[in-house]
Formats: structure tokens, sequence, C-alpha cells
């Protein structure tokens, strides 16, 4: 990793041509890194997504996010792995979920580069002990940790910068306009990562790269 965090444009596009057009459009805003969204994807396959990604030619984060987890893959479990391990032989990151079954995990841990083991609730923010737990159980699996956590309150947020300042190359956000702050906040406690979006918002609260690097570079490096 850079010194400063990376800013990564996720890829949040239906069909072949979208996606190699806002892979262009986010490298020349100036990302750091993508995120292919696999499960956005109009019924994708191996060879496909495989194509994709080396067309790009560009650092990425290859993710197939259930449905169970906010995402939109719509086929069976087995199928969804075997599509991130057929990307997992070109992009550089695999982000795969923490609650995956141990068998397909191992897979994906074993077949990647490097990965990303994430966890996400939609519903709220656990408490920092539980959050701390989540982080020590996806270090021991992945190279990097990542949680993401719905606020109710500015309260919440704080857990999420009280657990960043306790671990190392860990992703923490809070979600929604309550949590828009910690995206660029974050960084400055250790995330190695910070999401920004192209057009399309593929996350509550998400800010575009724009203003993310604005920002980023108004804070400077405190890491």
């Amino acid at each position: 990793m850079n010194n400063r965090a990376m800013i990564c444009v996720p890829i949040f596009e239906k069909n072949y041509e979208s996606v190699l057009q806002a892979a262009k459009n986010s490298i020349e805003a100036g990302a750091d890194l993508l995120e292919l969204r696999i499960d956005v994807m109009n019924n994708p396959n191996p060879d496909d997504v495989s194509s994709i990604i080396k067309e790009i030619n560009f650092p990425l984060i290859a993710t197939n996010r259930k449905m169970e987890e906010g995402g939109f893959f719509k086929g069976s479990e087995s199928e969804r792995i075997d599509i991130l391990l057929g990307a997992a032989k070109h992009a550089n990151i695999v982000d795969i979920e923490l609650e995956t079954e141990d068998e397909y995990l191992e897979k994906i841990i074993n077949g990647s580069k490097s990965t990303i083991i994430s966890y996400h609730d939609f519903n709220k923010t656990p408490s920092i002990d539980f959050l701390l737990e989540i982080v020590r159980r996806e270090k021991k699996l992945g190279d990097i940790a990542k949680f993401s956590v719905m606020p109710q309150n500015i309260s919440d947020t704080l857990v999420v910068l009280n657990v960043l300042s306790q671990v190392q190359n860990t992703i923490g956000i809070a979600m929604g306009d309550i949590g828009m702050y910690t995206r660029i906040i974050a960084p400055l406690f250790g995330s190695p990562i910070t999401f920004a979006s192209l057009n399309n918002k593929s996350a509550p609260g998400q800010l575009d790269i724009v203003n993310t690097k604005k920002f980023l570079d108004k804070l400077g490096n405190w890491r």
C-alpha cells in the first residue's frame, strides 16, 4: 500500500461495454484502485469476467456480493464462488464475506493473490468488542479486514473510528448520511482503502471521487 489511503471506485455496471467505459472514466478521474462488482453484471460467467479484468488492466478488487450481504448475485453459491475463483487469477484482490461457508472461503483464500475478508450489518452498529472480534477473525483468514455497519446516530460512527484506532490494515465504514464523514476520516485512523463513486453510488453515504480526493488532499497524510 501507498502511504496515502487508496481511493477505490466501484464499477457498478450491467454490461461488458459499460463496465469498460466506467473503468476508463474512473482511472481518468484519479482512482488508485477499482472494484469490479461482478454481482451487478448481467449473467456473469467466469470467462467474461476474466476477459473484462484483463482488458481493464488496472489494479482491481473482484467482488461478487451475495444478496444476503447486500449484493445482487442471483445464482447458486457454488456458481458465485466459481466466478470469483476465475476472477482471482487476474484480480489483485478478491473480496469475500466472512460468513461464507468454510469450504468456499478456503478456496477463495488459497486461490487469490490477496484477500479482503468483509463483514456487513445494514441495520445497526454492533459494539466495539463485537467488531474487534470480527476484525480479529478476518485478519486471521485474509490480508485486509473490512467491516461496514449502519449507524443510527453520531455516537455509532465513533464506534467505527474507535475500532480503527485499535487495529491495522482494516477498512471500517459507517454507512448512510450520518456516516458519510467517516469515509474521509477513516484513512486518518489507518484505513488503507476508502471507497468513492464515479456516478452510481454502490453503498449508502458514498461520496464521489472528486470530492473524496479534495478532502483527502486537504487533510493530508496522518498515517
